[in-house]
């Protein structure tokens, strides 16, 4: 079931824009897209998907064709799932299956965090469980007893009007080394170019990059939630030759949930555009059982 060209709706916090599939009197599956893609990102997967869902892809703020917004307030990914929910609300969409990949997958948590009686499913792809303080700290002390440098684009986008002037007219070989190059396998040239498009969208470099400048904000609001446990029915699907998303953020996670099921591809980190029609195959079982 293909995608449609973006939409656009204005809600109270913005204007966001939002791709559709599927069936429209079907059950809604919310999927959320990480850094630095857009909602095309589950174009793929979507053909590959049972097409009794009624797929909503939204663009978050500052990436797609939302709204790109001043103030690190806005990126803060409790701010994120706010952006999202005033989107489902004037669609209609009450209850429904979440599934989120990257930071978009930190978003979906959040959604469940605030609205649990809406999410009836969660999936989360390739990004750590925000209340796994165990896995997580595991995580950061096998990175600090070992070499950091495959983090380097973190600390470039957290500093300071640094993006904002050195990806704005290098947008393409920006992205095509990100993409491609340093995850090792080939990465869709035509969601390559929709993702060069996009960031040569006036805001787009700076808007991304608060992505990564909100992390320590984040983080601590995340250390009070440790304790948390996802009431819903979980899914974690793992790319394993991730070089970021480590297998150590897997430890634990099933003090996490009250029910979790996870899935392990033989992908990098951007597994749904990598192997979509196995990442349908999931979601499909998962979501059907």
């Amino acid at each position: 079931m293909p995608l449609s060209s973006p939409r656009s709706l204005n809600t109270p916090r913005g204007r966001f824009a939002y791709r559709e599939g599927g069936d429209p009197d079907g059950q809604p599956l919310v999927m959320i897209h990480g850094w630095p893609e857009s909602s095309y990102c589950w174009a793929a997967v979507a053909e590959h998907l049972d097409p009794r869902y009624r797929i909503i892809a939204p663009d978050l703020r500052g990436l797609g064709d939302s709204d790109r917004s001043d103030g690190l307030a806005h990126y803060r990914k409790q701010a994120l799932a706010g952006d999202v929910i005033s989107l489902l609300d004037p669609l209609g969409i009450e209850d429904f299956f979440l599934a989120g990949h990257d930071w978009g997958g930190v978003v979906a948590q959040e959604i469940a965090l605030a609205a649990p009686e809406r999410v009836r499913k969660l999936v989360i792809m390739n990004i750590a469980i925000i209340n796994n303080h165990k896995g997580n700290q595991e995580v950061i002390d096998t990175v600090r007893a070992g070499s950091a440098s495959v983090y380097w684009y973190q600390h470039f986008l957290q500093t300071p009007d640094l993006p904002e002037a050195m990806i704005p007219g290098n947008e393409e070989p920006w992205l095509r080394h990100f993409l491609r190059a340093a995850h090792g396998r080939t990465f869709p040239e035509k969601a390559l170019q929709e993702y060069v498009r996009m960031f040569r969208i006036p805001g787009t470099a700076g808007a991304s990059a608060n992505y990564y400048r909100t992390f320590r904000d984040d983080a601590k609001r995340w250390a009070s939630i440790a304790g948390h446990v996802w009431p819903m029915p979980g899914l974690y699907i793992y790319g394993n030759r991730d070089k970021v998303i480590l297998p150590q953020y897997l430890n634990h996670i099933e003090d996490c949930f009250e029910s979790i099921h996870v899935e392990e591809v033989d992908a990098g980190h951007f597994l749904q555009e990598e192997l979509p029609a196995e990442v349908a195959g999931h979601l499909d079982r998962f979501l059907a059982d």
